[in-house]
């Protein structure tokens, strides 16, 4: 991230930009009040802000002691190919080397699109043999 106008911000992301950055990317944001239930139990979230309006953000979940699982990671797609992917990966990465046990090897854990692992095997991901099986469930 080289524009000196973008500010690194760490716990500051709200449910309204959350959803604003989801929808700039993907569109059919889940409901603010589930946003804002999981940013209440989200370990650690960084965003980046372009005065007042957040243009990248990730968030960090996990138990801290043996797994971290990134989600969301979302770079508006006018801010692009500046490196703020890069920069919020590595934020995420300097937050567990702060809160892990010093010595000891944990999983650093996400799932991307096709399209976009090449640029997370830049960062040193790799694909393994397990494949993520998931379900949407209905709350009822």
């Amino acid at each position: 991230m080289t524009d000196s106008r973008l500010e690194i911000k760490h716990n500051e992301l709200d449910a309204g930009q959350f959803i604003k950055l989801w929808e700039s990317v993907w569109g059919g944001a889940p409901d603010i009040e589930q946003v804002k239930l999981a940013l209440e139990n989200t370990l650690f979230t960084v965003s980046i802000h372009d005065s007042e309006k957040c243009v990248a953000m990730a968030r960090m979940i996990g138990d801290m002691g043996l797994c971290y699982y990134v989600k969301d990671v979302v770079v508006h797609p006018s801010y692009q190919g500046n490196g703020l992917g890069r920069t919020l990966i590595n934020e995420l990465l300097k937050f567990i080397n702060e809160h892990g046990i010093s010595g000891t090897k944990v999983f650093v854990e996400l799932a991307a699109m096709p399209d976009k692992i090449p640029f997370y095997e830049k960062l040193g991901f790799g694909e393994n043999e397990a494949h993520r099986l998931r379900m949407m469930y209905e709350i009822k």
